[in-house]
């Protein structure tokens, strides 16, 4: 018997309080301080910031993570501003909710980062009530790094129930160089690796280099993010590169995660690859126009104007 479908899509992974402090003339060396010119407090993380794009686009979507009673109530608040399920969020009985540090320059960022509660999203992903909740989606999206084992058990269970798998591990590069993550990113129907992680999996530099070597590794759908230089897709052997699009960069903090989020949305609509590259990088670049991943997130109508 089929499966009957909640979600459009749950977006399973690492939740943070992003604080991001942005506008510095310069960074100083150690032992010295330099003063931003603005700072926000928002919802942070793969997760977070994948799901409300997808929710703000008209996607039903959910999110599956774990924080803790006092800022996690705020991060759920936020999350639901937007038109995120946050029904599945569980909390952690002793870690605080993940929290970053984000210092933008515009054109690059950097991070420093506690993953407190997120710790725990493994363990939640063996709960039985968790694995039948994740079947009730047509797509779930992993934002976050998971032991390569429990990607493919879960991989292999959300295909069983028709589901399709997407993965965007971020910059983890003892998981992005290990040979059982390889064998976990065949089975999936999408990676979305940006460029420095692509070359430490593949140890090419190029894009094209990079997608002919995901190739004869046998993974066959890669969405390659590569910034000011647009998009690229190998999808069954064939080769899709995408323009960027043009804006006055404010943060880059999640343009990443808004490219996925943009994607997905496309592959759910059946676009065709080119247009789903089209509107991951339309969603990536115009989420970098103002502070944090969320707020300048784009409306439909600004894509399909």
């Amino acid at each position: 018997m089929a499966i009957q479908k909640q979600f459009e899509v749950l977006v399973v992974g690492d939740l943070f309080i992003d604080l991001v402090f942005s506008g510095f003339a310069e960074l100083p060396p150690p032992g010295h301080e330099a003063f931003a010119r603005a700072m926000i407090r928002e919802a942070g993380g793969g997760a977070s910031i994948t799901a409300s794009g997808l929710a703000r686009l008209g996607t039903k979507t959910g999110v599956i993570g774990v924080v803790d009673d006092l800022d996690g109530a705020w991060l759920a608040k936020r999350l639901k501003s937007v038109g995120v399920d946050t029904s599945a969020l569980h909390k952690h009985p002793t870690e605080p909710t993940g929290t970053t540090v984000a210092i933008s320059s515009g054109r690059d960022r950097t991070f420093f980062t506690y993953s407190g509660a997120n710790l725990g999203l493994s363990e939640l992903l063996e709960r039985s009530d968790i694995r039948a909740a994740l079947q009730k989606a047509q797509h779930v999206h992993f934002a976050c790094c998971l032991d390569p084992v429990l990607l493919m058990e879960l991989t292999a269970l959300l295909h069983g129930a028709e589901t399709g798998v997407s993965l965007d591990v971020g910059w983890h590069p003892e998981w992005l160089g290990n040979e059982k993550s390889i064998h976990a990113i065949r089975q999936l129907d999408l990676f979305f690796p940006n460029e420095a992680e692509a070359s430490v999996t593949t140890s090419q530099k190029s894009p094209d280099d990079i997608l002919d070597a995901f190739e004869h590794m046998g993974v066959h759908h890669v969405a390659l993010k590569m910034g000011e230089k647009g998009s690229a897709l190998l999808i069954n052997g064939r080769k899709v590169f995408s323009p960027p699009v043009k804006v006055d960069v404010v943060d880059t903090t999640g343009a990443g995660d808004s490219f996925d989020a943009g994607f997905i949305y496309g592959m759910l609509h059946e676009e065709s690859p080119e247009r789903c590259l089209e509107i991951g990088n339309i969603c990536g670049a115009l989420s970098t126009r103002a502070l944090g991943g969320i707020a300048a997130f784009p409306s439909r109508a600004e894509i399909f104007q």
